[in-house]
Parts: structure tokens; C-alpha cells; sequence
């Protein structure tokens, strides 16, 4: 399917789309390093610091701790309806992804006044209310600004447990590696800004929330997650193994794809931010004998992906597993 000839592709409108548009994982953490918080003399700042967690938690009083988290980018389809549900949905993922629940959002919106009609704006932001509404997440205003290339996202504010959190940091040696969405989206998306072609099946696999498998690992007593976007699986992979003290090992034929991602990376349509990631985690990785173009899945900048999970939940496949930190921190067979 293609888009309709005469409207506005606002993949067109920004040199990046989605999570792939991120500042390569190398380069942001030496531009970070020293720069975050510590925890405080209290404790109180629980996730947030340099492991990198989704989102930030801050304990309160009454065993209550708030969770806070901030996500926007580059147009990633050219509908803006689901570009605003897609943009939505990944910045909810991030507190689910820590064990907690939205309350409230603002949008962050950025937008090209002398381009684009403000008529597209309000479908962006009606599709990020209507996914905020399906996480119960009221969104109470935000900031907007005339921006040469369109951006999205929310600022969400969550509560947690603060004895029920998912870390990077509580991975341990035995744990099954679990994934609750497939894989492709980046290349699938690099597809779509090229030729305009629409995938259906990956809009509502970048729609869907995050907050059934959260809940899920919470009830099981799983303490470690992180959720996967631009950085890829194994760049994810990589910040929780190495935060754990632990080596991931990954079966690579146990991975799920979505349809036609494994025809886009052959047929060359690879983000830039899937390269980079790659170029990222390589020098801590026994690759063995698979293929660069299997790595380069591996490594593909998701936009709005599942949860990663040390242990397992229902309906999500078992792709690996933590063991004893060896030579690499990771390793893929």
C-alpha cells in the first residue's frame, strides 16, 4: 500500500525518523559522562543515574515513588495520526518498562509553521490523546515550538513501588532473556520514508503499548527489563548485561521479525542508527559465524519496541539468556 498522491510524507520533512534519529549510544555517553545526578545522600533518586535506566524514580513519602521520563522524535510514518499514537506509546513505554504507571503527560511538540499545515499538528496530537487516553494517562497541555523539522513525544509522570522496579542493574546469572514485540521496525520504517510504502502490521506493532507485559513481569516478581528502541536489541542488550555484571547470550534464530523485515535489510533500506549501534556493541560481542546482515537486525534501531525481560511472561519468546560474565559481555549464536 502507498500513500494517497498529494499528501503531505512527513518522513520527507526531517533528515531522521523515529528512535533511529538518536544520538549514536557511544557518542551520548561520553557527552553524559560525570553529568548525571548521584543518588543523594538519602537513597531517595532510586533509578536515573549512569547505568542509563528508561526512566528516572524518585522515592516519596509513604512507600510511593514517582517516575519520570521524556521522549519525542522525527516523524517515523507520514500518517500523523499514527505518528502522534506511535510517539505516545514509546514515551509511555519508558515507565512501563521501570515497573511503573502513568498518571499524567504533556505534549512536546515541534513544528515547521511555514511547511505543514497546523491542521496536520492536531492529528499528531489527537493520536498521542488517544493512546495517553487507552494507558488511562490524561495529557494536561505541554510546549510547543515552530521548528524547522516536525517532533513528537511526551513528557510522563508515573508512579511505582519502589520495592517493585525493573532495573538494568538486577540481571543475574540463569535468567531467560524474553522479548514481547518482534523485531524490524527500523528497517520497515527506512523502507516506508524511501518509497512510501506502508506497513500496517509494524504501525500497530510500534502502537501497541507496553503496559501488559510491565504489569506481567511486576506480578511474576521479574526485576529486571529495559525496553528496546533506537539502540536496537543489542545495544539495549548490551547497557543491561553490562549494568548486571553479567554476559547475555543470544539465539539469534529464536528472534521474531516482523514480515518483510528481513527483505528490507537484504534489500539495503538500513538506518544509519542501526549501523551505528552495531559499531557500538561490537568490540564487547563474540558474534561466532552469524552474518553481518543477521547483526545488523539484531542491532536495528526499533521505534516503540517491546520489553526486554530477564525471566519469562506469557506469549513472549525466550531468545536467550544471562550467564556468568566472560570475555564478551555479549554473545550470539
Amino acid at each position: 500500500m502507498t500513500l494517497p498522491v498529494g499528501k503531505p510524507r512527513l518522513t520527507q520533512y526531517a533528515h531522521g525518523g523515529g528512535c533511529a534519529c538518536k544520538i549514536p549510544p557511544g557518542e551520548l555517553e561520553r557527552v553524559v559522562a560525570g553529568l548525571t545526578g548521584p543518588a543523594g545522600a538519602d537513597g531517595s533518586l532510586l533509578l536515573g543515574g549512569q547505568d542509563g535506566d528508561d526512566a528516572a524514580v524518585l522515592r516519596i513519602d509513604g512507600g510511593r515513588a514517582i517516575v519520570s521520563t521524556a521522549d519525542f522524535f522525527t516523524p517515523v510514518v507520514d500518517d500523523p495520526y499514527d505518528w502522534g499514537r506511535i510517539a505516545a506509546a514509546n514515551a509511555l513505554s519508558d515507565v512501563y518498562a521501570v515497573g511503573g504507571e502513568p498518571v499524567m503527560a504533556l505534549n512536546l511538540l515541534g513544528w515547521p509553521l511555514d511547511a505543514l499545515a497546523p491542521e496536520l499538528a492536531r492529528e499528531v496530537l489527537r493520536g498521542g490523546r488517544d493512546t495517553a487516553s487507552d494507558a488511562g494517562c490524561p495529557i494536561a497541555g505541554g510546549h510547543s515550538i515552530d521548528d524547522p523539522e516536525p517532533k513528537y513525544g511526551l513528557a510522563v509522570t508515573g508512579i511505582a513501588d519502589p520495592a517493585r522496579l525493573l532495573r538494568l542493574d538486577a540481571g543475574r546469572a540463569g535468567l531467560p532473556l524474553s522479548l514481547t514485540k518482534p523485531l524490524g521496525t527500523g528497517v520497515l520504517n527506512a523502507r516506508h520514508r524511501a518509497t512510501g510504502e506502508v506497513f500496517a502490521h509494524a504501525v500497530d506493532t510500534m502502537a501497541a503499548l507496553n503496559a501488559t507485559a510491565g504489569r506481567q513481569a511486576l506480578e511474576r516478581g521479574i526485576s529486571c527489563a529495559t525496553d528496546v528502541t533506537g539502540f536496537g536489541l543489542l545495544g539495549h542488550l548490551y547497557k543491561l548485561a553490562r549494568a548486571s555484571g553479567v554476559t547475555a547470550v543470544v539465539d539469534a534464530a529464536a528472534v521474531p521479525y516482523l514480515d518483510g523485515a528481513r527483505d528490507s535489510a537484504r534489500d539495503g533500506f538500513v538506518p544509519g542508527g542501526s549501523r551505528r549501534n552495531l559499531a557500538w556493541v561490537s568490540p564487547a560481542a563474540d558474534f561466532g559465524r552469524i552474518a553481518e546482515q543477521e547483526r545488523l537486525l539484531l542491532a536495528d534501531a526499533q521505534t516503540s519496541g517491546g520489553l526486554l525481560v530477564a525471566g519469562e511472561i506469557p506469549g513472549a519468546p525466550v531468545i536467550g539468556e544471562l550467564v556468568e560474565r566472560g570475555r564478551h559481555v555479549l554473545v550470539v549464536r
